[in-house]
């Protein structure tokens, strides 16, 4: 047992979980053009019911967007992203709060969802530079 206890121990690291492939802002995306598109029909209906149904969808689709954001952001962005493009850190954390409460997850404006998109459109043409690189 003791031998155990003052055992070397062995350093490991890798790159990521899975290969690289697995990411792709385009998750986000897709999710991002779902809240807009339930946005609007919200909006365009008079019936409750479907607008409660539509905003139930809406949030969950907003809390997707999250997800995906942070999972490139903590899996697949690396300190050597984050030196090349010091904005990075900034544009996630932008793109998280317009996909959160106070953006598309909390309001009805299909504007929010205009900003959320052109947000991840500057994630994802950061990403696809740090993958030709």
């Amino acid at each position: 047992m003791f031998a155990r206890l003052f055992a070397p121990t062995i350093e490991v690291s890798a790159h990521c979980d899975l290969p690289c492939g697995v990411y792709d802002p385009a998750q986000a995306r897709i999710e991002a053009e779902s809240v807009k598109a339930v946005i609007q029909k919200a909006l365009d209906s008079d019936d409750p019911d479907f607008r409660t149904r539509a905003v139930i969808i809406k949030e969950q689709r907003s809390e997707l967007v999250k997800h995906h954001l942070w999972v490139l952001w903590t899996d697949y962005f690396k300190p050597p992203h984050f030196e090349k493009y010091p904005q990075l850190h900034t544009l996630v954390n932008e793109a998280t709060k317009l996909a959160g409460a106070s953006g598309t997850k909390g309001t009805l404006d299909v504007e929010v969802a205009d900003k959320l998109l052109a947000k991840i459109d500057e994630i994802a043409e950061i990403f696809w530079a740090t993958k030709k690189a």
